[in-house]
């Protein structure tokens, strides 16, 4: 069965809408598995799945005005000139007011997308690895780095890493040196993620937030198609929580490592799921 190749119900056009969802189909300095530049599509297709209707929340998506710009075309781009490209557009999405939604691709993408905030935000980023590498296969802008990466542009003070179950061990030591913080999956499933929201209500000291999931922070029972797996992760909940609770705050949004070809759906489905809630909660906050 075919479906339309745009995010089910992002019927807006740029103009009008408050949120833009945009593909970024790069992975050439995946490590493990290579794949993630297929993920932008697939989950599109996925998010058809879904009815518009949310019995949670009691939002209908449909009632929130969402555009889908497609990929961005950065055929045979070097990661630098990637890097260069998709902070430009996220560039243009501010400028305008408009709510960011990026699809990767790797997380070496978000790298690009936080270059382009001016203000003084915080960056939580749920990922089982800290990706704090200063260089990884010879590549600063590898997927291993973007952390690091983040941490030139955003105060390290002001950046948070949840769901980490996995390290190189002088990458670790250069992240607890300078001072990142991070909580471990393992704290997660012991004590719940709500356990530490006043933690990170103290950490993020009233900033807006940009929110970016690794997919591979969700166990892969839950989520096995992605770049690099790594036991022992959270639940789909545990992240629903976060978005829900910090709603208000969060300004902007991406998924990345959904790596299609070594599942049946799943994290596709999933990843899909994650971007309505993030739009459904953001969206109903500000408009009750």
């Amino acid at each position: 069965m075919s479906f339309p190749n745009y995010f089910a119900d992002a019927n807006s056009d740029f103009e009008e809408s408050d949120y833009v969802i945009f593909g970024i189909q790069y992975d050439k300095t995946s490590s493990f598995r290579i794949g993630a530049k297929k993920a932008p599509d697939e989950i599109r297709k996925y998010s058809w799945n879904f009815e518009t209707f949310n019995l949670r929340n009691e939002v209908d998506f449909i009632d929130i005005k969402v555009h889908d710009h497609g990929n961005l075309q950065i055929d045979n781009y070097s990661i630098d000139k990637v890097i260069e490209e998709v902070e430009s557009y996220t560039k243009k999405l501010l400028n305008k007011k408009k709510f960011p939604i990026a699809i990767g691709g790797e997380h070496s993408l978000t790298t690009g997308i936080l270059k382009a905030f001016e203000e003084d935000i915080a960056v939580v980023s749920f990922d089982a690895h800290l990706d704090y590498r200063n260089i990884y296969e010879n590549e600063k802008y590898n997927h291993a780095c973007v952390i690091r990466r983040i941490s030139e542009t955003i105060d390290i003070n002001n950046i948070m890493v949840l769901g980490v179950r996995s390290a190189e061990k002088n990458e670790y030591i250069e992240a607890k040196n300078d001072g990142l913080f991070w909580i471990s999956s393992y704290d997660i499933i012991k004590y719940g993620i709500k356990k530490y929201f006043s933690d990170f209500k103290k950490k993020i000291n009233n900033k807006k937030i940009y929110l970016s999931l690794d997919i591979d922070v969700i166990d892969p029972c839950y989520a096995p198609g992605t770049g690099t797996p790594e036991p022992y992760g959270i639940k789909p909940l545990d992240l629903l929580e976060f978005i829900e609770y910090f709603s208000k705050d969060i300004i902007g949004f991406d998924v990345m490592e959904v790596c299609p070809t070594y599942d049946n759906g799943e994290s596709s489905m999933i990843a899909a799921k994650f971007i309505k809630s993030v739009i459904e909660e953001t969206w109903l906050i500000n408009n009750q």
